[in-house]
């Protein structure tokens, strides 16, 4: 007896309620979005406008590499927020270091998260605007998601692996890479995530730290960072 057609009127399975559950968590939460320089960077545009849409106030900052990817308009446009593109803007505060940016986040996240950007964190160097935001940002109130993208070559490389082994042990979270084809025209490990994936991991986080912790992690008493400690060179 052949096979009787579908219903097309019958309900569908659908992945909506995993998606509302992320946005759920992501609402109302201030979200820092780290660009850095790759091909990947168009993926994050897509990213940011997820964020935006599931409520949560999302400020994007880019390295100077990043914005010959993608230019700095498209995620104010997306984010309906300034965009940081150098350590001596000052777009909120009169802080040029951006503490009071990095203690009101209640999640950073980097994507994509370059080689050199791996390095730069691991090594504890602060001399771009990414880097420099996130190193005022204690990780112990508020989580950093990495979200690497490179050559497979490039993640391989004993250097890259050993930066985020210490990246890890820094507290630092990481989602991906991916194993899939590459710009370069390589398939392998090394693809960026997908801003779903991103998304989805961001809320986890984001989820973990409320479950932790009745106190706001954009509470500034839970923020208290030494300005002195941090890259006084641009005091």
């Amino acid at each position: 007896m052949p096979d009787r057609p579908a219903n097309p009127d019958a309900p569908r399975p659908s992945a909506a309620p995993s998606a509302d559950a992320d946005a759920d968590a992501l609402r109302a939460k201030r979200i820092i979005v780290g660009v850095t320089g790759g091909i990947a960077a168009y993926k994050t545009a897509a990213l940011v406008s997820r964020l935006a849409q599931a409520g949560a106030e999302v400020t994007v900052a880019m390295t100077p590499a990043a914005t010959k990817f993608v230019g700095p308009i498209t995620f104010q446009a997306l984010s309906g927020r300034p965009v940081y593109t150098s350590a001596w803007e000052h777009v909120e505060s009169h802080d040029p270091q951006h503490i009071s940016l990095a203690r009101a986040a209640d999640l950073a996240i980097v994507a994509p998260c370059s080689m050199d950007c791996l390095a730069r964190l691991a090594t504890g160097r602060a001399d771009d605007v990414v880097c420099l935001i996130l190193s005022a940002i204690d990780r112990k109130t508020t989580p950093v998601l990495l979200a690497p993208a490179m050559n497979e070559t490039m993640w391989s490389q004993p250097a890259t692996q050993r930066n985020v082994r210490t990246l890890t042990q820094d507290g630092y979270a990481f989602v991906g890479p991916a194993h899939g084809w590459q710009a370069c025209r390589a398939v392998g490990p090394g693809r960026m995530s997908e801003p779903e994936e991103i998304l989805a991991s961001a809320a986890a986080l984001v989820g973990e730290r409320s479950a932790c912790s009745p106190v706001r992690s954009g509470d500034a008493a839970e923020r208290s960072v030494d300005r002195n400690a941090v890259s006084p060179d641009r005091q």
